[in-house]
C-alpha cells in the first residue's frame, strides 16, 4: 500500500508599521524594551502580521485585513498572537499543517539577534510546530529610506504548508 502524496503550498507575507515614541514595541510575539514602538490598530506586531499573511496566502484564504479588519473594534489593541492562533486554526480546519516559516525583519534598532530564540519559541508554541521550523532573520536598510531614518519597521515572511491528499 502506497502512502498518499503531500501537496505543498507556499505563501508570502509583508507588513510595515510606523515607529512612534512611547508606544510598546511588540515584535515576534514578545515585548521589546525600546523607546519607540510600532503604531497600529492591534498591538502592531509587524512580524506576526507578515506571518499571518504568508500562512493565509499559502492556503488561498486572502489576507489578514480581510479576516481581522482594522475597522473592527474587537481587534483594537489585540495581541497579535491571538490572530496568529486563529489563522493556524483556519488552516487546521482545512486540513493543512505548517511545514516551516522563514521571516525577515528590517529595522535599524533595536538589535534583534539577542531576541531571536525567544521569538522562535514563542511563535512555534502559538503555531504548534517545532522552534526549529521558525526562521527569523533581521537586517538594517543601511540608513536608507523610512527604515533607515527609523520611521518604520518592515517584515516579510514565507510559509510552507502542506496537506495530505
Amino acid at each position: 500500500m502506497s502512502s498518499k502524496p503531500i501537496l505543498p503550498r507556499v505563501g508570502l507575507g509583508y507588513d510595515v508599521h510606523q515607529l512612534v515614541e512611547g508606544v510598546p514595541f511588540w515584535l515576534g510575539g514578545i515585548l521589546l524594551d525600546h523607546p519607540f514602538g510600532a503604531k497600529g490598530h492591534s498591538d502592531a506586531d509587524v512580524l506576526i502580521h507578515a506571518l499571518c499573511d504568508a500562512l493565509l496566502g499559502a492556503a488561498n484564504l486572502r489576507d489578514i485585513g480581510y479576516h481581522f479588519s482594522d475597522k473592527d473594534a474587537q481587534y483594537k489593541g489585540i495581541d497579535s498572537k491571538i490572530l496568529l492562533k486563529r489563522v493556524v486554526d483556519m488552516l487546521t480546519e482545512r486540513g493543512y499543517a505548517i511545514g516551516n516559516v522563514d521571516c525577515m525583519l528590517m529595522l535599524e534598532a533595536p538589535k534583534i539577534n539577542p531576541h531571536i530564540q525567544t521569538m522562535q519559541t514563542t511563535l512555534a508554541n502559538v503555531m504548534g510546530i517545532d522552534a526549529d521550523c521558525v526562521s527569523i532573520k533581521a537586517t538594517t536598510s543601511e540608513k536608507l529610506g523610512f527604515v533607515g531614518r527609523r520611521e518604520g519597521v518592515e517584515a516579510q515572511a514565507v510559509a510552507l504548508i502542506y496537506k495530505a491528499i
